[in-house]
């Protein structure tokens, strides 16, 4: 079976598709990425071969560069839409050339099912966290701009009103290449994009989805990356040489000047060592102080178990780790499906939900201090043994039925 599997956001879609086809290849199925070009390098080096797809993304996790679909004019959000699906009919259309299914991951995938029903093989739309589709339990999140204010704001309508945002922003597009390709029009690019069927690759625990639902969502579990990789000499004797610090990173996500020196002024508030990951922010205290060790990337869920705290953005890849690995958490949310984590920790007692926007060393001493609390580990520590860690052999099987 040839499975394409693609994805066009940043580490934290990427890692769990790269997770998935090492799990295909083991099974011997062939397999194929098409992913930003920042990633080629990583993958290729894990044997799997690699299409490149739109532009380099890691340079918009610098401060102020974010690339916020959210912010743009009415005529910037058309323009960014419409070259989006015209790469994806140009490249993925190429990258999928005898391949049996395509599996798409994440927002934005808006061309895929055309791609696939135009070479006649299987799609699977794949979401990371439960509120990105469509539920009568929870509220869209505001791809698109802000969520207008309802005279009847029950969760239906707002998921109504979503679907008109859709089809008026990347449904005009994609109906306009279409159109040039002499293909149908599709009438909700919305609910084309996600099936009646979509699978949710998030942890039943930490991330599951509501029933009653109208969606027959598969959730397989959420696709772990194995990593085997030992933890540097260098970070291995800063933690032997004291009590287990507090982690403090942002992944990929851009971060306000200055928040570096904040999380390390926290961790000493409350008389704790710091691991700081730089990420695609460049992260650093900039001080020659020995209380903290500055980091690039990093076994996770090694590191995480070591920790006394794991502060961070609210990715779901992060919080899956940290929530494995039962460390508890303080979740600071910045855009997108990251404030439903934070409140998820919040809400399972695993952690410490902090306010949205950015922290001071103050605040965020304040969240490390509930989140540090003895009731908090130990509820960190038995939810982990609950987080399961057979989501990509449940997707693989289920993938691998389709061409059966």
């Amino acid at each position: 079976m040839r499975v394409l599997l693609s994805t066009i956001g940043s580490r934290g879609e990427v890692q769990p598709v790269v997770g998935l086809a090492l799990e295909l290849r083991a099974l011997g199925q062939e397999i194929r990425v098409c992913v930003p070009p920042d990633f080629r390098e990583w993958i290729e080096g894990l044997g799997i071969p690699v299409v490149p797809i739109g532009p380099e993304v890691r340079h918009t996790a610098k401060a102020g560069q974010q690339v916020v679909p959210s912010k743009f004019t009415p005529e910037q959000r058309l323009q960014l839409l419409e070259a989006t699906i015209a790469n994806q009919f140009t490249t993925i259309s190429a990258a999928a050339e005898g391949c049996d299914v395509i599996v798409a991951g994440g927002a934005m995938m808006m061309a895929v099912r055309s791609i696939a029903e135009q070479l006649g093989i299987h799609y699977v739309y794949t979401s990371f966290c439960p509120v990105t589709l469509p539920s009568p339990h929870h509220a869209p999140l505001p791809m698109f701009g802000p969520l207008p204010t309802s005279q009847t704001p029950d969760n239906l309508t707002l998921w109504a009103e979503d679907a008109q945002r859709w089809n008026e922003s990347s449904g005009v597009a994609l109906n306009s290449y279409l159109a040039s390709a002499g293909l149908p029009a599709v009438a909700d690019v919305r609910d084309h994009m996600f099936t009646g069927a979509p699978w949710l690759a998030a942890d039943p625990t930490l991330g599951p989805w509501p029933r009653p639902s109208d969606l027959d969502v598969v959730q397989t579990g959420a696709w772990i990356l194995p990593d085997e990789s030992p933890l540097s000499p260098e970070l291995e004797a800063f933690l032997d040489a004291g009590e287990p610090p507090v982690y403090f990173g942002f992944g990929s996500m851009s971060a306000a000047e200055g928040l570096g020196r904040e999380m390390l002024k926290s961790a000493r508030e409350l008389g704790r060592r710091a691991v700081v990951a730089r990420g695609w922010a460049g992260l650093s205290p900039l001080d020659d102080e020995p209380d903290w060790l500055s980091v690039g990337e990093v076994n996770h869920h090694a590191l995480f178990t070591r920790v006394a705290a794991a502060v961070h953005h609210g990715g779901a890849g992060t919080t899956t780790a940290a929530g494995r690995a039962g460390a508890p958490q303080v979740i600071v949310p910045q855009k997108y499906d990251q404030h439903y984590w934070a409140g998820r920790v919040d809400q399972l007692g695993i952690g410490t939900a902090h306010a949205p926007g950015v922290p001071t060393a103050d605040s965020l001493a304040t969240a490390l201090e509930r989140a540090l609390r003895p009731e908090v580990t130990s509820r960190a520590n038995d939810v982990a043994a609950n987080v399961r860690t057979d989501g990509t052999t449940v997707a693989a099987q289920r993938l691998m039925a389709l061409g059966s």
